[in-house]
């Protein structure tokens, strides 16, 4: 188990320091205050969750977690100060999957940590042979690739399981309950938590311009990927 934590604040650092080791006793921790040695340390160590703040010695954490999400689909939790809505939704838009406000208990950081953990690991549910393709698209569930326009496209891992639940569900209207428990494994998800992980795999998948969707909406319903338009 490996955890970076990307924060300048030092009380904030050892509180999440004290938090892991207990849950984690060999758990290989590593920290800094800087967004750029930050990606340094994700390209150099892989770990399995990433802990990130806004608010940056050197710049802004947004910009970070865009770049991290160029190369990898590594767990990001963020934790911020800014925990008004506006910032809660960019961060889940720009690929972060989840957030939480400072200050935060322990309880509640770990809690957030092992469900972002547990969607990162694909389950042998969703292991099979099924390769779907449609209009450019190539969904392989079993490889765990998507291809748009012969393209492979990086998804974090929350896009991902959302996608492949879909996609196994195809046809069949999910109401957010299912995705909550299926997806995040929580009994609960916001509304906006999951419209904005349904419009960053729109925009991913180029769905996002098509009529109808690949991935339609059914109001007070839930959400469909559509194999037929």
């Amino acid at each position: 188990m490996k955890v970076l934590v990307i924060e300048d604040a030092e009380e904030v650092v050892e509180s999440i320091r004290l938090c892991v080791s207990i849950r984690w006793p060999d758990c290989r921790f590593q920290s800094t205050p800087y967004g750029k040695v930050g990606l340094q340390l994700l390209e150099n160590e892989s770990p399995d969750v990433v802990v990130l703040d806004l608010a940056l010695a050197d710049g802004n954490g947004m910009d970070v977690l865009r770049s991290i999400r160029k190369v990898s689909d590594v767990p990001v939790l963020i934790v911020s100060v800014k925990a008004d809505e506006v910032s809660r939704v960019k961060g889940l838009e720009e690929g972060a999957d989840d957030f939480i406000a400072k200050p935060f208990s322990h309880t509640e950081l770990l809690a957030r940590m092992r469900a972002v953990l547990r969607r990162a690991h694909m389950p042998e549910l969703w292991k099979d042979q099924g390769v779907v393709k449609l209009d450019g698209l190539t969904i392989d569930l079993a490889a765990g690739r998507v291809y748009v326009g012969g393209v492979e496209m990086v998804f974090s891992a929350t896009e991902w399981k959302l996608l492949a639940y879909l996609v196994r569900n195809a046809g069949k209207v999910i109401p957010p309950q299912a995705l909550a428990v299926n997806v995040w494994g929580l009994n609960y998800v916001e509304s906006s938590t999951i419209k904005m992980c349904v419009r960053r795999l729109r925009q991913k998948l180029g769905d996002d311009t098509q009529s109808p969707r690949l991935i339609r909406s059914y109001r007070g319903r839930g959400y469909s990927f559509e194999l037929k338009r």
